[in-house]
């Protein structure tokens, strides 16, 4: 019955998280990542962690995902370009994170997920899927993945803001994007465009 579970769960996670990539709708987007992670979630029962799998549904597929369908709500779903096309410097950049990600993927299969596949993993202990033992995992073996979550967390949330400034209209004339700056668009204001704070602000009022 476990076995079933599994590949029930599994093609729930890898379906979850292509549509969440592939769906052109943002909101359906969203929905699929709920799916994926409620998928993960009966993985995580399965490994007897029940904490990180009641995490996973209360946490991330209930908090998480409110944040999610309330940054699809600003951002809007207006299908209109947000920049120009990309340039052929940032699709060559994409294209080399894009590989390292897929080499390091297969490493991690290589070195260490093929060579267990004869035993039956670690086993249970006590403590094991604890809120303690988890704390302390974070903090010791996983400290920098922990925090790289949080700055990646961070990032999404300024960039959910810089979207939804671009689609009203609200960018400053000085705003720089990346792609801007890979597609070597942006440059320096000449001597007109230079002003005080002073004469920025206008005449004082009388």
């Amino acid at each position: 019955m476990a076995e079933v579970v599994f590949f029930i769960a599994a093609i729930g996670v890898i379906a979850g998280a292509v549509g969440t990539v592939t769906l052109r709708n943002p909101f359906y987007s969203v929905l699929a990542l709920v799916f994926h992670l409620l998928s993960l979630a009966a993985l995580f029962l399965l490994l007897r962690a029940e904490f990180v799998a009641a995490a996973q549904v209360v946490v991330y597929a209930g908090a998480v995902m409110v944040l999610y369908v309330f940054v699809v709500a600003y951002v809007g779903g207006d299908r209109s370009a947000l920049a120009a096309p990309v340039g052929p410097r940032l699709k060559v950049l994409s294209g080399l994170f894009a590989l390292a990600l897929l080499v390091e993927l297969c490493i991690a299969m290589i070195g260490t997920t093929l060579t267990v596949l004869d035993g039956q993993g670690t086993g249970f202990f006590a403590g094991f899927g604890s809120p303690r033992e988890i704390g302390r995992l974070f903090l010791t073996d996983f400290l920098l993945a922990f925090e790289l979550a949080s700055i990646l967390l961070l990032i999404a949330a300024v960039g959910a803001v810089l979207l939804a400034r671009r689609r009203s209209g609200l960018e400053m004339a000085g705003d720089l994007s990346v792609a801007d700056v890979m597609r070597g668009t942006h440059g320096t204001p000449g001597p007109a465009e230079l002003e005080t704070q002073a004469e920025a602000a206008g005449p004082a009022p009388r």
